[in-house]
Parts: C-alpha cells; sequence; structure tokens
C-alpha cells in the first residue's frame, strides 16, 4: 500500500514531463517544417523572377529583332534604252537613275530641273538595284531595247515602312521619308510591284554599310575560325597542365602558388587579355591585326583557366579505388591515367571544354581590343584574313546611325544566343551520354 501510494505522484510527475516534452518536440518540428517551407518558397520565388527577367529579356529582343528575319523587295518594268545603256561597261550606267525616272512618268509625275523627285524615288530604292541590272545586261547583252522585270531589294527607309516601323502618323520632320515617298510607295505596293520574302541575305552576306545588304555570314565564319583556333590551342593545353597538376606533379609550395594562379586568372577581366594579346601578339609578333588567329589565341589565353579548373575537379571526381585497382594489377602511372582515369573524367572534361568555348563565343571586350571592330565587308577563308565576330558584329551594328541596324542587331544576338545554346545543349547531352554513376 505504501509502495503504490508512493509511486502514483511520480507516475503522474513523469506523465507530465514527458506531455510538455511531446508538445515542445512538436512545436519545434512545426517550426522546422515552416522554414522549409519557407525555404521551399524562397527559391520558387527566385527561380519565378530570373525566368520572368529572362522571358522579359528574350521577348524584347525578338520583338525588335523578328521583322529582321523578312524583307521586301521591287521589283519594276525597266526600259533598257540602249542611248543610256553602256554595252561595253554596263558596270557604267546609272540604272538607279534611269529606273527612278521611268517610275516617276509611270506614276504621273514631272520632275524638275533640279532632279529633286528623281533624287526622292531613288531613294526608295537599294544599291543593289544598280547591281542586278548591270549583271543581266553582262550576261545578255540582248536585253538592250528591250522592258526587262528588275527586282532589288527596297531602302532600308522603305523597307522599315512597309514593316510599320515608320508611321505617315509621324512628323515630317522626325521621319527620313517624306509624305510624297510614302505615297509613292503605296501605290507602288498597291500596284503589286512590292512583295515580302524571307531575308537569306542575313544569312549569306558579309557586313555592309547599308542595313537591307548587311548580313551576318562574315561574322559568323570569323567566330566559327576563332572557336576553331581557341579550341586546337586551349583545350589540349588545358588538358594536360590539369593532368599533370593533378595526377603528376609533387605537392610542394611551387605546385600551390601555380594552382593559386590559374584560379585567380579565372577571374581576371576579359579586357586584361584584349590588352595581352595587342601587346603580345600584334606590337610584338606582328600577327595579322583583326584575324581569327589573335582572336583565336587572346581567347585561348582566357579559357585555359576554365579547362584547368574544370579538368581538375573531373579527375579529383573520380574515385581512388580506381587509380589503385589499375596500379595493383601492374598498370603504370601513365597507364592509369591515360586508360583508366582521364576516360572516366571525359564527360566533366568535356562539359568544360564546351562551356569555356561558348563563354568565349560571348566575349566582345578582348576582340576590341585587337582591332575587330572595323568594318570588314568579305568573308574570311583563312585564319589570317582580317574579319569581324558575331559579337563586335552587334557592337557596330547597334552604334550604327541608321535605324534599320537596330533590328538586325537582335536578329544577331538571336543568331549568337542560338549558337550559345547549341554549344550548351552539346554539353550537357555529351555529360549525360557519358557520365557515370558511383
Amino acid at each position: 500500500m505504501t509502495d503504490a501510494a508512493d509511486n502514483a505522484p511520480v507516475s503522474g510527475t513523469v506523465s507530465g514531463v514527458d506531455a510538455a516534452r511531446v508538445d515542445r518536440l512538436r512545436s519545434g518540428l512545426k517550426k522546422r517544417y515552416a522554414r522549409e517551407n519557407r525555404f521551399r518558397l524562397y527559391g520558387l520565388l527566385a527561380i519565378g523572377v530570373a525566368v520572368g527577367f529572362l522571358l522579359l529579356l528574350l521577348g524584347r529582343i525578338i520583338d525588335q529583332g523578328h521583322t529582321a528575319f523578312y524583307a521586301h523587295t521591287v521589283t519594276l518594268p525597266v526600259y533598257m534604252d540602249p542611248a543610256r545603256v553602256d554595252r561595253a561597261y554596263p558596270q557604267g550606267t546609272n540604272f538607279e537613275q534611269l529606273v527612278a525616272e521611268q517610275q516617276l512618268r509611270r506614276m504621273g509625275e514631272q520632275d524638275d530641273a533640279s532632279g529633286a523627285k528623281a533624287t526622292a524615288m531613288r531613294g526608295l530604292f537599294s544599291s543593289e538595284l544598280k547591281f542586278t541590272a548591270a549583271e543581266r545586261i553582262q550576261k545578255q547583252p540582248g536585253l538592250i531595247g528591250q522592258t526587262v522585270m528588275i527586282a532589288a531589294p527596297a531602302s532600308d527607309d522603305a523597307d522599315l515602312y512597309f514593316k510599320g516601323e515608320i508611321s505617315r502618323a509621324t512628323p515630317a520632320d522626325q521621319r527620313r521619308l517624306s509624305d510624297q515617298q510614302i505615297d509613292w510607295l503605296d501605290r507602288m505596293k498597291a500596284d503589286g510591284h512590292v512583295s515580302a520574302h524571307f531575308n537569306t541575305a542575313l544569312f549569306t552576306k558579309g557586313d555592309s554599310t547599308e542595313p537591307e545588304l548587311a548580313g551576318v555570314l562574315g561574322a559568323v565564319i570569323g567566330s566559327a575560325l576563332m572557336l576553331l583556333v581557341t579550341a586546337l590551342i586551349a583545350i589540349p593545353l588545358g588538358v594536360g597542365a590539369a593532368l599533370y597538376l593533378e595526377e603528376f606533379a609533387p605537392k610542394n609550395r611551387l605546385t600551390d602558388i601555380i594552382e593559386v594562379n590559374i584560379n585567380n586568372l579565372a577571374a581576371v577581366p576579359s579586357i586584361i587579355y584584349g590588352l595581352l594579346g595587342l601587346a603580345l601578339f600584334i606590337n610584338w609578333l606582328h600577327l595579322p591585326r583583326a584575324s581569327p588567329l589573335v582572336g583565336g589565341l587572346v581567347l585561348a589565353l582566357m579559357a585555359l583557366p576554365t579547362i584547368i579548373i574544370a579538368t581538375r575537379s573531373s579527375l579529383k571526381a573520380v574515385p581512388p579505388s580506381i587509380r589503385e585497382a589499375a596500379l595493383a594489377m601492374g598498370a603504370s602511372r601513365t597507364q592509369t591515367v591515360f586508360q583508366h582515369t582521364l576516360p572516366l573524367a571525359m564527360p566533366g572534361v568535356m562539359t568544360g571544354a564546351i562551356i569555356s568555348m561558348a563563354h568565349a563565343l560571348g566575349e566582345t571586350a578582348p576582340l576590341l581590343l585587337i582591332g575587330m571592330v572595323s568594318f570588314v565587308p568579305g568573308i574570311p577563308h583563312s585564319v589570317v584574313e582580317p574579319t569581324g565576330a558575331l559579337p563586335s558584329l552587334v557592337y557596330i551594328w547597334e552604334n550604327a546611325s541608321e535605324r534599320a541596324f537596330h533590328e538586325r542587331t537582335a536578329a544577331a544576338i538571336l543568331v549568337l544566343l542560338a549558337f550559345m545554346i547549341v554549344m550548351n545543349a552539346a554539353a550537357i547531352l555529351l555529360r549525360r551520354r557519358f557520365e557515370r554513376r558511383w
């Protein structure tokens, strides 16, 4: 009886303590779950904000640049007047003036003594008109004395008007087309002389001072040649340096200093590499200025630290048991590295190399310092010819005074983004294809 009476209060006290402890645990769990839910919410919010800004950026670029992917052509009947067309040298004929005068007569317009109306009419056609007409006469001299249909791109301002970028409602002193020119464009479109089509010139021609004739082909080839030089130099050197530092180099103060400097070089601003390339490759070695060779060398210096760091990280991710098993079976250190460790680390190595190449593709500052900001109208055929690159082309077009270049700037950005997306997608696919789970 005494034992039972003594134990009763003790049991009640213990139960009360346990209940309070359980309440505290439950309260702590609720707070922890609440913190976890808030953390997930913050993460989703951050992702949503990032995606929102990305969509806003892409939407703005697409909205500005989609009009560059189609253009307008004006097709007009032209009488090849034997008195004005030079049979021996068609290129010397002023076809622009000839077409403008005939088009004015068809519209019932009478030019004045100063020729102002003919000049205004000429401003509606691209200079490509004279080359197209001269080429037709050169190939078929028998066309002289006949009426020939000549198709030529509309001028940049006329093209913008057909795309709705220039409005009649805008005050005349704030647009480059006069009311009379707009009337002529409306009449030519109503007569069926104007047609819209996919702008193949954007992808088949090089840069030009006239927006309607400018294309990205020269810049694309220049960027491709630069990346080729960069890959041939940076990838073998970077992978070799990483292999030596990670697998063969002794761990001492010297290698520690090298590793620290490699990490520091990865954070150096790209414009510093441009200054180095200007001083080393152009001023000292006298390599061709604005060439893919110099651009590739500069970008290779910039890509080397990234490739070394990525390769070393991939080598470290290979389990030590792989090396130990190979050495235990009698393989040499070199055989172990090149036949076992490196193949297993190759997915990470390829990913790091491709991402570094994609990063190099979008660099602008180093290219400006080595002269790739210059106007280069042709298509490069070797790594020593002057050329442009997509980033520098975007810079040049955006700073151009003609309004039509701005839509082509956005189009060039879309082409550059497409290249970078393809390269990053290739890195992801290669990594998933060759990756092994340990």
